[in-house]
């Protein structure tokens, strides 16, 4: 193998976008703490992919009572963090005691430009987008129908007006998916092994993904 390779980046855009879809709360962090400028909040976001399934804007929306909107406006740039599936590897559950303690996650760093906007009619788009996209995934038993934007009635003007949306132009990725790939097969079996005793099958479903015809 091409020790050149690196064993841990995505595989392509589809892991990018997968990941977030998953994980859709992403910390947004700019300044700096030297001048005592830097600010980190996390805020859920929606990504916006091109033709070549490339992840190009991020979309969110920050609440006008929090002031890192307002230092953005004055230098846009940002990193957006997106930590995924991710748990604690005990050498527990190996054969192998001489085996470390590890962590294995997937995570990726926007380097971003970020713009906003607050257009009512851009907002309320943007929102029940947002909604929608969420309340999709969001358990529920099979008799309870999925929240609309329009249940909230009269109040849903006043709480969007206290909000204003941003649109965050990726510059740059920084992927990180260490998910066994190095790990020797009879290890990666007893981890996968580990994991189904606690509660792990997300992280287990990731490791398979990543290590085809493996565990």
């Amino acid at each position: 193998m091409d020790s050149r390779i690196d064993r841990f980046a995505a595989r392509g855009d589809a892991d990018l976008l997968r990941l977030v879809q998953a994980q859709p709360l992403a910390w947004v962090v700019s300044g700096s703490a030297a001048e005592d400028n830097f600010r980190a909040t996390l805020l859920p976001i929606l990504a916006e992919t091109g033709p070549d399934g490339r992840i190009g804007r991020l979309v969110g929306h920050f609440a006008r009572s929090n002031d890192q909107f307002k230092l953005l406006m004055q230098d846009p740039k940002a990193v957006m963090l997106v930590l995924g599936t991710h748990g604690y590897i005990s050498p527990s559950w190996m054969q192998d005691k001489t085996q470390a303690p590890t962590w294995n996650y997937a995570s990726v760093q926007f380097f971003v430009d970020v713009e906003f906007f607050e257009q009512p009619a851009a907002i309320e788009a943007h929102l029940r987008e947002l909604v929608y996209t969420m309340e999709k995934q969001a358990p529920r038993a099979v008799d309870t129908v999925a929240w609309k934007v329009d249940d909230m009635g009269a109040r849903y003007a006043s709480l969007a007006r206290g909000v204003i949306g941003f649109r965050a132009n990726v510059r740059n990725v920084r992927a990180r998916f260490k998910l066994g790939q190095d790990e020797r097969d009879d290890v990666f079996r007893d981890i996968m092994a580990g994991l189904a005793h606690g509660g792990g099958a997300e992280l287990q479903s990731w490791m398979r993904d990543f290590n085809p015809g493996r565990g």
